[in-house]
């Protein structure tokens, strides 16, 4: 491009651009800086961000911050420790811790040196404390500017042009246009990523639903320390404590659309939350979110999926929810952004000259091939357990959402597994998919109680088919376990696949044995 006559260029003493200073931005910026790399990291805005997701840290993300030697960026914020969750559906409950600590057997002081803890908290905080780690590195430069676009450059003998750096521009005072060169250009610039739209534009992200944030004051948790998930007949309800004093409160709208009133119309907001949502939860919750409500201070934001697609521009990665996002429901996010930074730094310490782009691509290739066991059980998870948990006028959704209920309180493995790959320290695909068709199966199982009929059979079957529609497309779009390479998208339950019908039959009859029993 041409650089006008008013604008500024900067220097080309930087090895790395990280364009965002959020997580995962803020957080590559320093420990790049620690490794020795000269890194720019250009922030569309510096304040104290203000969102109402990206609140909660699960182990594997706690464990990996303290990896990266990040864990003071949990000091002064006023975190919480997060022992598990609870769950909560039509007057049931269950809740399961992610070890064997919990908030009864153990005092604050102990907690915080044992692992298996997750970590809640206002994001703007934890985002100012990661940034100021980041300011506080002599090779780390963290300036305020919106990057417009990237700077690309063909060398001879080369067919493919190269990323070389960014055009960006002052936020504030008279604009002015600035031109930024590094080896490497690091976008980490969020959900709606202006860099992606350039670099990768086959990679689109789906809006699936939307959360309505509260904060909730004087607010008694039923499980003290834990995350609560409460199952109303529209969507899930989501608690959590985010400070000493405050609880966070995020209402799943699907869709985005409120349902219609009895005039035809859509429900006012708050009309929604009053008659719809207050009266399903639990007492305990019930009046701080009805005092929240009347408050009036209603934050909205929209709920985004996208699977990860690796990126083939040289000189270039995306990073973070630029590249990868799935629902926010488990709170992953931040996890497999910080194991992301943490092999991102791995592999470039073993390159000494970033303009050397055969390490780099083979670096790459192994970066997106080892993040795949973490990133892939959570956003399985995160999808899958949204499309079991929302509600649903189907009979099937409503039954896998008890049997889910029912499954996680067997104990044992049944709950053990299914909370540790949540919280992030359990990273397999295979065994995440081996729990989510054991559910579909124990309800299968159920359903034929006390004894199989045509009708039950058929019950049976339209609950599989069910959970096989619901996990099958997240599986292929994030192409791991043996269920990627089945030429089967979806089962209509009157299909009538013989094959499928007899393997389903000879499960049938083992849980049936076995639930029978």
């Amino acid at each position: 491009m041409v650089v006008g006559a008013n604008s500024e260029t900067i220097s080309r003493d930087h090895d790395v651009i990280i364009v965002g200073a959020g997580v995962a931005g803020a957080a590559l910026a320093t420990v790049l800086a620690r490794d020795g790399r000269r890194v720019l990291v250009i922030e569309r805005d510096l304040r104290e961000p203000d969102r109402i997701v990206g609140e909660l840290l699960q182990p594997g993300g706690c464990e990996k911050l303290c990896e990266l030697g990040l864990e003071a960026a949990l000091s002064d914020i006023d975190s919480q420790q997060v022992y598990g969750y609870g769950l909560f559906l039509e007057g049931r409950c269950a809740c399961i811790d992610y070890g064997a600590v919990t908030s009864d057997q153990k005092s604050t002081e102990q907690a915080s040196q044992l692992q298996w803890l997750g970590r809640s908290f206002h994001n703007g905080r934890f985002v100012r404390r990661l940034r100021e780690l980041a300011q506080a590195e002599p090779n780390c430069d963290l300036v305020e500017g919106t990057v417009t676009e990237l700077l690309f450059e063909t060398s001879s003998g080369q067919k493919a042009p190269r990323v070389v750096g960014v055009v960006y521009r002052d936020n504030a005072g008279a604009p002015q246009t600035h031109v930024a060169y590094a080896t490497l250009t690091i976008a980490c610039d969020g959900c709606a990523s202006r860099l992606r739209k350039q670099a990768n534009p086959s990679a689109q992200h789906q809006v699936v639903s939307n959360f309505v944030g509260l904060i909730l004051s004087s607010c008694n948790l039923p499980f003290p320390g834990h995350g609560h998930v409460v199952l109303t007949d529209r969507a899930p309800v989501l608690f959590y404590p985010i400070s000493s004093t405050e609880v966070r409160c995020l209402v799943d709208v699907p869709g985005g659309k409120l349902p219609l009133g009895h005039d035809g119309r859509p429900m006012d907001l708050r009309m929604y939350m009053e008659s719809v949502i207050a009266p399903q939860l639990p007492e305990a919750l019930r009046d701080p979110f009805l005092a929240a409500v009347a408050g009036g201070d209603f934050r909205s934001m929209p709920n985004r999926v996208m699977p990860a697609l690796p990126l083939s521009l040289r000189g270039a990665i995306l990073l973070g929810d630029s590249f990868n996002m799935r629902h926010p429901l488990t709170g992953g996010g931040m996890t497999v952004a910080l194991s992301d930074v943490a092999l991102i730094r791995s592999f470039l310490s073993r390159i000494p000259d970033l303009r050397d782009d055969d390490a780099l691509q083979i670096h790459l290739s192994t970066f997106y091939r080892n993040r795949k066991p973490l990133s892939a059980t959570i956003n399985i998870l995160a999808n899958a357990l949204y499309g079991i948990l929302c509600g649903s006028p189907d009979k099937a959704r409503k039954e896998m959402r008890h049997a889910f209920l029912d499954y996680i309180q067997i104990g044992g493995r049944c709950s053990a597994d299914p909370i540790r790959m949540l919280g992030g320290l359990e990273p397999s695909p295979s065994l995440l998919i081996t729990h989510f068709f054991a559910v579909a199966i124990f309800g299968c199982g159920r359903a034929l109680l006390p004894f199989p009929t045509p009708a039950r059979i058929a019950k049976a079957w339209h609950l599989f088919c069910t959970a096989f529609n619901i996990a099958k497309p997240l599986i292929d779009a994030e192409r791991v376990t043996l269920l990627a390479h089945v030429p089967l998208a979806r089962i209509t339950p009157g299909s009538g696949r013989i094959v499928l019908a007899c393997c389903f039959a000879l499960s049938l009859l083992f849980v049936y044995m076995t639930v029978g029993t």
